[in-house]
């Protein structure tokens, strides 16, 4: 039986998704994080003033919000909770730029 190394060990912890079994480290996006993308783009690319600008600010913050508050819950693995965390502190960012 081989002996399992402490990187390999410490790989596993990390990026196992603990109801598959299998790797995970990244994954197709969900509708809170394509609407996070969608209302960036659109503000990068129709670059709105007044209420539309608003109006697109709010939805990135909240979908950005339930995205990363739905990895900190209910991620399969330690790296998408940490990630859905980092994405939590940035929401304070997203929010007042």
């Amino acid at each position: 039986m081989a002996r399992v190394s402490d990187a390999e060990r410490a790989f596993r912890w990390a990026f196992e998704d603990r109801r598959t079994g299998r790797i995970v480290i990244g994954q197709s996006p969900n509708a809170a994080l394509l609407a996070f993308a969608g209302a960036m783009g659109a503000e990068l690319v129709l670059r709105p003033v007044g209420p539309a600008k608003a109006a697109l600010r709010l939805a990135q913050v909240a979908s950005l919000t339930v995205w990363a508050a739905e990895e900190v819950a209910r991620g399969g693995n330690p790296w998408r909770r940490l990630l859905g965390a980092a994405a939590l502190a940035a929401v304070p960012v997203v929010a007042l730029r």
